[in-house]
This record gives structure tokens, C-alpha cells and sequence, in this order.
């Protein structure tokens, strides 16, 4: 199946040719399928927020070629164009991105630069609204007004507006609290169960652990592994070796392992390691 997103030997030098020259990745081949939610994860300045400000044109590569859809998304001005509404970038803290007067004004803003219509702007905004869980009843309240997690949501329905076909968040759940990062993780598989294709920065192993159907590992510049969550995860000290950790579910796993217990490799997350549990040892337990 071809590949919705797709890198070939990207490379990217920021100030070449000056004595601050610095490659922040080299060589990346990556790929993204349909309908797929990808993790990216890795130390800080392992290049993971260079890497994905090319998946939809906003940094070209100074070696290297960026595919969606099969077209080379750097062949024209209006591939670079067209390719910027179909991959929607959330930076980190995108409620920092807010500016305007009104929350429907912000969510608006996207839609009004593609030339729609007032009430297709108008449906866009409502549609995004339900789709990121705010009422309508914000419509005509300042963004800066609400909480937190609600800023956020909005910010991620003012790229939602546009009706991309892949949404990349950075760090979604960053400086949230609880019940802000449960909402933004519960979005995040709403979406990825409407066949929308996610790509998540996240230094949150469990986040990734809940919501990736694949892995890639980003290493000073390089992406040094990419494969399914138990291809990645049990590679424990490869993890560690770049300043990472496995989920908590992976790590208790291989310490019950040691004391005997058969648990299957691919055990990666909590609610599958203590289904397991109470299903080999809750006789046990209650003897």
C-alpha cells in the first residue's frame, strides 16, 4: 500500500556554510500509511521537531525528497501549497498560536484563507468545535478566556477546520494537567478512529504506548529504530542507551519474567499486562 507521508534520505542543515552550521537530521527514511497513528519519540534535540515541520512543507530539505501521496510535495509552489492543507502541524503549546478577537474568528481563519464560503466557514467551525469536544457556546468568547486544555482543543480545531487527511501533533499533552492530557489523548484516538492518520511527537512513552500503532526513534538526527510497539519498546537498552525509558508496562513485565511469569513479548501497556495477570493468577490470588 503506498504510503500517505513518505521521506527519502532526508537531510536538513541549519546556517550551512558558516561557522554555526549544524545538521539537525541526516538521512531520513520514513514512512506514514493511511489511517495509521505514528509515534516519534526521542531525547531532547534528536531532531524530532526539524523532522516534522517537513512533513507538510514549512522547512525544505537541504538534501532529500518529502512525498504525500505519491508527489513529491517540493516539485511546485502549489504541491508545497496544496500539501499544507492536507497535513495539519500542531506545534507544542499551540494555544500560544491563538490571536484572534473570538474563538469562531481563530477557527475561522484557515478556512477564510482557502476562499470558502461564509457558511461552509461557518459549518467548518461548528464541525471542528464537536470534533475537538468544546460547545458551541464559545463560539463568541475570547480564546484567551477559557482553561487550558479548552485552548488547546481550539487551536487543534483551528487545523482540524481545514480538513487535513494527517494531523501532527508536537508534544500534545505538554504542561497539561490531568484531565487536560486525558482529553487531548481521548481526541487523539477519536480521530485516529475517523481515519484520520495521526503523527505524534511525544516524550511520553505511555501516551505512545496507548495510542501508536507504530514506533520511530529519533537519535541525534538519525532515526535509529522504527517498527511496531514491541519491536521498539523491548529494546530496552537501546532506549536507554539514547535517554529513553520503555513504558512502566514493559518494564514490569521483564521483572515478573524474572521471577518466572511467561508474559508475552509484545505486553507494552498496563490494561494488557494486568488483563494477563488476572487471567493466569487471580485463581491463585484468591486461593
Amino acid at each position: 500500500m503506498e504510503p500517505i507521508i513518505k521521506t527519502e534520505k532526508l537531510t536538513h542543515t541549519y546556517s550551512a556554510g558558516t561557522p554555526f552550521e549544524h545538521v539537525a537530521i541526516r538521512d531520513i527514511d520514513f514512512e506514514a500509511h493511511r489511517g495509521e497513528t505514528l509515534g516519534v519519540i526521542g531525547h531532547t534535540g534528536s531532531g524530532k521537531s526539524t523532522f516534522i515541520q517537513h512533513l507538510n512543507g514549512l522547512l525544505k530539505p537541504t538534501s532529500g525528497r518529502v512525498f504525500f501521496d505519491g508527489e513529491d510535495i517540493g516539485g511546485s509552489k502549489e504541491l508545497t501549497r496544496k500539501t499544507r492543507y492536507k497535513v495539519g502541524l500542531v506545534f507544542q503549546y499551540p494555544e500560544y498560536q491563538l490571536f484572534e478577537e473570538t474563538v469562531f474568528k481563530d477557527i475561522a481563519f484557515g478556512p477564510k484563507n482557502l476562499g470558502l464560503s461564509k457558511p461552509e466557514i461557518d459549518a467548518r467551525v461548528r464541525e471542528a468545535l464537536a470534533r475537538v469536544g468544546v460547545s458551541e457556546e464559545v463560539v463568541e468568547r475570547s480564546p484567551f478566556d477559557l482553561s487550558g486544555g479548552q485552548m488547546r482543543r481550539v487551536a487543534i480545531a483551528g487545523v482540524l477546520a481545514m480538513r487535513p487527511e494527517v494531523l501532527v501533533l508536537d508534544e500534545p499533552t505538554a504542561g497539561l494537567d490531568p484531565s487536560g492530557r486525558k482529553g487531548i489523548l481521548e481526541l487523539a484516538e477519536n480521530l485516529h478512529a475517523e481515519g484520520v492518520t495521526v503523527v505524534m511527537v511525544s516524550h511520553n512513552m505511555e501516551d505512545v504506548a496507548r495510542l501508536a500503532t507504530r514506533v520511530a526513534v529519533m537519535n541525534r538526527g538519525s532515526l535509529m529504530l522504527n517498527g511496531t510497539q514491541a519491536e521498539v519498546f523491548t529494546q530496552c537498552g537501546k532506549l536507554e542507551s539514547m535517554g529513553l525509558r520503555s513504558p512502566i508496562a514493559v518494564r514490569l513485565a521483564d521483572a515478573l519474567r524474572a521471577q518466572g511469569m511467561e508474559i508475552p513479548p509484545d505486553t507494552v501497556q498496563i490494561p494488557a499486562l494486568r488483563d494477563w495477570l488476572l487471567e493466569h493468577y487471580a485463581g491463585e490470588t484468591a486461593q
